[in-house]
């Protein structure tokens, strides 16, 4: 997975703050697709996380989740109306009408 120059500085901000230090990001079964990205805060890499590090920001991948998220990239996009992290996922071949969701 890589990083955005927007997703680093957006990530960066959140690892600033005095804790926990980590972020992972994963997948979780949700949605009319499927699958759902989530990120949580995490005080220590589980047993088989992968680390990706770029500009100095480290985030971890949930091991259960690196299939589904192989040669992603993460973004940050700020609109009128919303901040988020976006995923574009070239392993995607389904995909819910509001984006939220699916499957690969």
């Amino acid at each position: 997975m890589s990083l955005t120059p927007s997703a680093t500085t957006q990530l960066r901000n959140l690892l600033a703050l005095p804790e926990p230090k980590l972020i992972r990001v994963g997948v979780k079964n949700r949605g009319c697709s499927g699958l759902a990205y989530s990120l949580e805060y995490v005080e220590k890499p589980g047993a088989f996380d992968e680390e990706v590090e770029q500009d100095g920001v480290k985030v971890l991948i949930d091991s259960k989740a690196l299939f589904s998220i192989i040669g992603s990239e993460m973004d940050w996009v700020e609109d009128k109306l919303n901040q988020r992290f976006v995923f574009r996922n070239p392993n995607i071949k389904e995909q819910c009408g509001c984006g939220e969701s699916f499957m690969v």
